[in-house]
């Protein structure tokens, strides 16, 4: 899986599903939680929300669920606000939120626990189904109070994907997953959004917002720094491309064209590898490629690499070192 899910059919409404206007929240210590965002997701679509820790993403997921209160600005969710309590009882029913951490009745089963959710929708997916979706059905008949982190984690999802819902909010879906656990919920999420499920997908995983994004949004002490795809916001932020290869032997760089030499920044200099940084890519190549035609060169170990959505976000944030450190903290799934 290494790209974004498909949209659906363009016959489908792509009128907004969510539309916030000058979103703000402020604390009785005068503390901006969020200092007046504005965005929209549309149906079928998945936005990735980045940030920092205390950037603002629980706070705008809370306040746009109905669980917080705003401070002003305005939220309009499936063409209701999430803030009139009457509008909020007809919301739960097509809107579902995975928390970063959910309770569950530890003495029941997990297929219990399903059994049990789906008897508040009036035309719930059934227990088969969703054990299927989040790769339960080994688990169905474990007590939740035996269930791994990952796979607790994995019960969440399946509860919130109960009553067919419209719009899902995942916070932090796939923590303490194993890589394979992991990329089998990217295959869930995207199957929702083929089916016009909107989805609304906070992260710390650069390789999952990468894969499943649409669009990201990346906040910063309330404020929304970048919003755009992984591509576009490389573009507006003049990322440099990566460009390496290996010179045949008894080559120097000093013999590459000028446009190239005029990017040469890296490469570990061993047995003539080289690595240009440029913000004109296509010229760049054209240049290199052209050269080694011309003078009969093979060009060993060619690689192009466009800016990555981790350094986006480093750009953007401002922030130094691994972005992606939960990764490095698995737990059994």
């Amino acid at each position: 899986m290494t790209s974004a899910p498909r949209k659906p059919d363009e016959t489908v409404d792509d009128r907004p599903v969510l539309v916030v206007a000058d979103l703000r929240k402020q604390y009785a210590d005068g503390t901006h939680a969020l200092a007046g965002i504005s965005f929209e997701l549309r149906r079928g679509e998945v936005l990735a929300v980045l940030g920092p820790n205390g950037a603002g993403k629980t706070s705008m997921v809370e306040i746009v669920t109905g669980s917080r209160t705003r401070t002003s600005g305005t939220v309009e969710l499936l063409g209701a606000d999430p803030a009139d309590r009457s509008a909020l009882q007809r919301l739960r029913a097509r809107v579902a939120v995975v928390a970063q951490s959910a309770a569950h009745l530890r003495y029941l089963t997990v297929r219990e626990t399903l059994a049990m959710h789906r008897a508040y929708y009036t035309a719930p997916r059934s227990v088969g189904e969703l054990l299927a979706l989040v790769g339960l059905e080994d688990s169905a008949d474990q007590k939740v109070r035996q269930l791994s982190g990952g796979q607790q984690r994995r019960l969440d999802v399946a509860v919130a994907l109960v009553g067919r819902p419209e719009v899902i909010f995942l916070d932090e879906p796939t923590t303490g997953f194993d890589p394979a656990a992991r990329r089998r919920s990217w295959e869930v999420i995207a199957t929702l959004a083929r089916m016009g499920t909107s989805i609304v997908l906070t992260t710390h995983y650069m390789e999952e917002a990468s894969t499943l994004a649409d669009r990201v949004l990346v906040l910063r002490a309330g404020e929304i720094v970048g919003e755009g795809t992984p591509q576009e916001l490389a573009g507006s932020l003049a990322l440099e491309t990566r460009i390496s290869a290996r010179l045949p032997l008894g080559l120097a760089d000093v013999e590459l064209p000028p446009l190239v030499r005029a990017g040469l920044g890296g490469g570990d200099g061993r047995d003539g590898h080289f690595e240009v940084r440029t913000v004109e890519p296509t010229a760049t190549l054209a240049a290199l490629t052209s050269w080694a035609i011309a003078h009969g060169h093979e060009l060993v170990e060619l690689r192009v690499e466009p800016p990555s959505l981790e350094e986006s976000y480093l750009a953007l944030t401002g922030e130094r070192g691994g972005v992606d450190v939960a990764a490095a903290v698995e737990v059994d799934a």
